[in-house]
């Protein structure tokens, strides 16, 4: 969509989190739609950055957007530790491995994933996940 813009356009987007992970990656994404005369709303702040005062305002959400990540990783971070301790962390339940040979033999006939999902039972991220593991040449 970045590439496509043309001078005068305004992208528009829900929320913040929707576009930049990160404020470097949005101050990024700001400069490169500034050098093509291109504008961003954020809908839920009503932040439009063809103003000076709306990409100050973008700069500073985004560092306090980012900062709150930070602090929530942390936090998860912690209790997952303290879980770990009492033994009461078991992390994410593995995949299903009993049907990876089937799975490649279906990507080997050149099955749609979805259509590997359907008969699978399993989810398309996981056939995607499997795909990858695998040793099957896989086209781009």
């Amino acid at each position: 969509m970045l590439d496509y813009t043309r001078e005068g356009d305004t992208i528009t987007v829900t929320k913040l989190c929707r576009l930049a992970r990160n404020t470097k990656h949005l101050l990024e994404i700001v400069e490169y739609l500034d050098g093509k005369g291109v504008s961003l709303l954020v809908l839920n702040l009503g932040i439009d950055t063809k103003s000076p005062t709306g990409r100050l305002m973008l700069t500073m959400i985004g560092a306090v957007a980012s900062f709150e990540r930070e602090l929530l990783l942390e936090r998860q971070a912690e209790g997952i530790a303290i879980a770990k301790a009492k033994g009461e962390y078991k992390g994410r339940k593995p995949t299903n491995t009993s049907k990876i040979h089937l799975i490649n033999e279906f990507l080997v006939m050149k099955m749609s994933k979805s259509k590997i999902a359907d008969k699978t039972g399993l989810s398309l991220s996981t056939i995607y996940r499997i795909e990858k593991l695998s040793l099957i040449p896989q086209e781009r």
